[in-house]
């Protein structure tokens, strides 16, 4: 069995992060080592060194670069994620003490590395703590860009783009947002229940939690310990976890009972389910995605929720999805493979996974999957085209690329579309637009078409 040792454990997983990126790179459970069983104290505190280290991995090798002899490619993998976590719990974590994570630190070094690098991580380290006061920073005049990038700990490239759209004092706020922990928000199944019913329930299982500002269905978990699926409430199906701008597409969509909905890009199936649940399960939803484990996943959520209107089907949306569908479609769902940028809470190595060229191939990737999904639409019918990012390539820039592809698509304001409650999250364009920082909740896009 492998060490249960929580600062070996996230050593391994960020490892093991390094050799699959993507843009969450698998979760904690499926990145652990086989067989390594924690307790609920040691779990949180490997999940807050694995998720500070992402969230602060610039910062952190500036401070390892204004310390070390050699340039951070020389650096073994291993060797450099050890520093990470012993330095996050340097500048980051109160209640470890400096001579604890050193002790720590070396003692791995010892382990996993050749004896150079026990007395280099070693003499690092405490030259680290020595002078951790007086840490160097780039020059904020001279080199604003790489002051905030190392400041924030983001990517100069998306510091710039965000600068360039959104304004300096707004991109600061983002920025600091998206270093957050991450909000728990729960959905209320309610074809099962209702939210104060299931409120009470919460409560009953020590769970703290408060209606959310927004969805009609949305919860907020304040204090959540322990992982998620052992609730009760989780196993009798009577939520689902989902962030708020999530939520309110399904609502954007509004689909009525009975109806023929297809969602594009299906996913795990959180917003499959809402939409049924909003249907009251009387309808067709097709579900479709390119991959089947997925779909595996949502076929299994669907039945926990009870849910029986979901129809999985394993397609690629950008090719030809016509020819595994039968018929039209009154309501259409494409929420496009996309950069993720407005999900860096939750999922912080995004930063890294991702570059600036990635924006245009995946705009070409989301044009293709609207191209080919809205002809599926009967006339009269709507399509949601939703992001979880905050490039206008990817969000403003796809939309036009559609209406200029058809001529009997119609844009749809928001504004007099979406429910009252929402409204405040639609923008002057008649856009759905959700920032971290402004509505506590994940950065989303949304745009409403209509077939003429």
């Amino acid at each position: 069995m492998e060490t249960e040792n929580p600062r070996d454990l996230a050593l391994s997983v960020l490892n093991r992060k390094a050799d699959s990126p993507g843009s969450s790179g698998g979760t904690l459970d499926e990145l652990l080592p086989a067989g390594a069983d924690l307790t609920q104290r040691d779990r949180a505190f490997l999940n807050h060194l694995v998720q500070g280290v992402l969230r602060w991995r610039l910062r952190l090798d500036w401070i390892i670069e204004q310390h070390s002899h050699f340039p951070l490619r020389k650096i073994d993998l291993p060797i450099l994620n050890l520093l990470r976590v012993a330095l996050y719990q340097i500048f980051f974590m109160d209640r470890v003490p400096d001579s604890a994570a050193v002790n720590e630190a070396v003692s791995q070094a010892k382990r996993i590395g050749p004896r150079y690098a026990v007395s280099f991580v070693n003499g690092l380290l405490r030259n680290v703590c020595r002078n951790k006061k007086k840490l160097h920073m780039p020059d904020r005049e001279k080199e604003p860009d790489l002051f905030r990038s190392v400041s924030y700990s983001y990517p100069q490239w998306l510091v710039k783009m965000w600068d360039r759209d959104w304004g300096a004092e707004f991109t600061d706020r983002l920025l600091s947002a998206g270093n957050e922990l991450p909000r728990i928000t729960l959905r209320v199944n309610t074809l099962k229940t209702d939210r104060n019913t299931l409120l009470a329930r919460l409560a009953e299982e020590s769970v703290q939690c408060s209606p959310s500002a927004y969805s009609p269905d949305g919860i907020l978990a304040k204090d959540l310990r322990g992982k998620i699926d052992r609730l009760e409430s989780f196993k009798d199906g009577l939520f689902q976890v989902q962030d708020e701008a999530a939520q309110v597409c399904t609502y954007l969509l509004d689909p009525r009972p009975g109806e023929r909905v297809l969602d594009v890009c299906a996913g795990f199936g959180g917003k499959a389910s809402h939409i049924a649940e909003r249907m009251g399960d009387r309808g067709m939803i097709a579900a479709l995605d390119i991959s089947f484990r997925r779909l595996v996943n949502l076929r299994d959520n669907a039945a926990r929720l009870s849910i029986r209107s979901i129809h999985p089907a394993v397609g690629d949306g950008s090719t030809n999805p016509a020819s595994l569908l039968k018929g039209e479609w009154d309501r259409v769902l494409v929420d496009a493979p996309c950069s993720g940028l407005g999900v860096i809470s939750r999922h912080p190595d995004i930063k890294w996974n991702r570059k600036e060229e990635d924006l245009k191939r995946l705009s070409h990737l989301q044009g293709a999957i609207l191209k080919q999904a809205f002809p599926l639409l009967r006339r009269g019918g709507t399509l949601l085209y939703v992001t979880c990012t905050l490039s206008r390539e990817e969000n403003e820039g796809v939309a036009r690329s559609l209406l200029r592809d058809h001529a009997d698509a119609r844009l749809v304001d928001l504004r007099r579309n979406a429910p009252g409650w929402c409204m405040d999250l639609m923008d002057e364009n008649g856009f759905f637009r959700t920032f971290p920082h402004l509505h506590q909740m994940d950065g989303f896009f949304g745009v409403l078409f209509q077939k003429r």
